[in-house]
């Protein structure tokens, strides 16, 4: 569990931790691949940023951080390499680094729905919680079946005390198969 801040300064609890999330985001963005991993092949950026994936999975935060960095270094465009970088400060606790390598990722490829959600997580982990909506909305407007944003932004919208939006976004995301918001929607629906 994980304490999560209102905008009053009171508290509540939610399960999942700053890595979790991060890891979870970037696993699935891996998972998926991107078209500009292929667009923008470069077998030493490509390989830079293999190491660092395997770094991010290690746990090994900051080498993460130093081979993204390599890869970018080699290939400014590569768009993966900015989000890696970006979810491992992130993890670090490094909010305005890792947003503005995910400004980055954006500005090369606007239709990734996966760093959307990812830098409003960093966003409302900076209490940027309209930020976080806006971007979390995006993400839902590129993938309307990404179950996590409709989570992410359900607790989020909880956060700025709009209770009905974070219930609708949170049996959303159970209808999409979470189990998790479920409990949320008993407890606070």
């Amino acid at each position: 569990m994980v304490c999560s801040v209102y905008l009053d300064g009171s508290k509540y609890t939610q399960p999942m931790s700053r890595r979790t999330i991060a890891i979870a985001a970037v696993l699935s963005m891996l998972a998926l691949g991107s078209p500009l991993i292929i667009a923008n092949a470069n077998p030493l950026a490509n390989q830079h940023f293999d190491q660092g994936v395997e770094h991010y999975r290690a746990g090994n935060h900051q080498g993460a951080i130093d081979d993204s960095t390599k890869a970018i270094e080699i290939n400014p465009q590569y768009a993966d390499a900015y989000s890696l970088r970006g979810s491992s400060k992130f993890t670090l606790g490094d909010n305005q680094g890792a947003i503005a390598d995910f400004n980055k990722a954006i500005e090369i490829n606007p239709q990734d729905a996966i760093t959307y959600r990812i830098r409003g997580l960093a966003k409302r982990w900076s209490r940027d919680y309209q930020g976080a909506i806006a971007d979390y909305t995006k993400a839902i407007e590129l993938d309307p079946q990404d179950a996590y944003a409709y989570e992410v932004r359900g607790s989020a919208r909880e956060s700025v005390y709009d209770h009905d939006g974070a219930c609708r976004d949170w049996r959303k995301a159970v209808d999409l198969g979470l189990e998790e918001p479920a409990e949320w929607v008993k407890i606070h629906c």
